[in-house]
């Protein structure tokens, strides 16, 4: 129910009040309403319905406090010139070609329009190029390349399909008694989110392999596609001397390309720590005050359980899931994804011969 339908609700109650307790004064006592709009409301009821019940918005744009246009048209001219511009820069900008503007008025002129934050004014830039096909100056090739590495800082992650990019991650659960430290192993695919979970006692390099050989590879090989990249932190039981270094080692055998996330940034990899977080909301902080855990296998099996309706009955809230779960994005997405990779095995088969 929106504002506006609450509003003429609450008109409306007034009216009925009224006339249930006979009682103009006492209905707008208990209402919180004034004995003048208790009049006002029912002689506009009975002049003109349930519309005229709406509020009226009294304000009328003044008009002539607005720049000219061809100051408006100088400022959208410059905010698709150069995206990357705040609304200071953009008025010194356009003051040295002789447009005399406000920063405020800048603003004011892009929210009119739709253009008061970076990212709006990249999409409107993109849209422009698509409809006209100009060529790009030095200026919003800059503020595209800006954006892309906002993109990564933030966690946000470019994927075209399933199995194109996978991430890992390694995530200390707690300590259990007669056990030790325990340790999760978190794989997901970046696409559709499916993902994939697993203990051990220790955080080496062969563990993280292990995950991948044991969950994450035959998932891909049963549905007939393979995954071409992953994305890890810089932690030693991902990264070492590709030679003797377990992971890398399996990665080269399995021809899985290694991305590292950019140093000191770990929000790089974002989307698996976000993951690991839902895990750590959703699965072990109810587990472990319903249930005492004596072994490492037994807290497996829970956990498998829950990811098992993570993947399959979760909805999600991701902007490529849109509220369905994990494995029917996957599934969906699974024959362009096929596609996709019959097309690059032909292009290498085309560049071997």
């Amino acid at each position: 129910m929106t504002i506006e339908q609450k509003l003429i609700k609450n008109k409306l109650g007034l009216l009925e009040l009224s006339t249930y307790l006979n009682n103009v004064s006492e209905a707008c006592r208990v209402m919180g309403y004034s004995r003048d709009t208790f009049y006002r409301v029912k002689k506009a009821y009975e002049e003109g319905g349930l519309e005229a019940l709406k509020e009226q918005n009294r304000r009328v744009p003044n008009h002539k406090n607005r720049v000219s246009e061809d100051v408006e048209a100088a400022v959208l001219d410059l905010a698709l010139e150069d995206p990357s511009l705040g609304q200071k820069r953009a008025s010194s900008t356009l003051r040295q070609r002789e447009v005399f503007i406000s920063p405020a008025g800048v603003r004011c002129v892009w929210l009119r329009h739709g253009l008061e934050t970076f990212s709006k004014r990249l999409k409107a830039l993109e849209e422009h190029v698509a409809k006209t096909g100009c060529v790009l100056t030095d200026e919003q090739l800059r503020a595209l390349e800006k954006a892309q590495e906002e993109k990564i800082a933030c966690g946000e992650i470019e994927t075209e399909h399933v199995g194109y990019l996978g991430a890992q991650d390694t995530f200390y659960v707690g300590t259990m008694k007669n056990v030790g430290r325990i340790y999760q192993q978190t794989f997901i695919d970046t696409y559709s989110s499916v993902g994939f979970a697993k203990l051990y006692t220790s955080k080496v390099p062969i563990n993280s392999a292990d995950l991948l050989n044991d969950r994450v590879i035959p998932f891909f090989d049963e549905h007939e596609i393979s995954l071409l990249r992953i994305l890890t932190d810089r932690g030693t039981e991902f990264c070492g001397k590709p030679d003797t270094h377990d992971y890398e080692l399996f990665l080269i055998l399995n021809d899985i390309d290694h991305t590292k996330t950019k140093a000191k940034h770990p929000q790089t990899n974002g989307i698996c720590e976000r993951f690991n977080k839902t895990i750590l909301d959703e699965f072990y902080s109810i587990a472990f005050r319903k249930k005492i855990y004596r072994t490492l296998e037994e807290l497996q099996q829970d956990l498998d359980a829950w990811m098992r309706k993570y993947n399959n009955e979760r909805s999600h809230q991701g902007k490529r899931c849109k509220d369905r779960t994990p494995m029917e994005t996957f599934q969906e997405n699974l024959p362009l994804a096929k596609q996709k990779m019959l097309s690059i095995k032909d292009e290498s088969l085309t560049v071997a011969a």
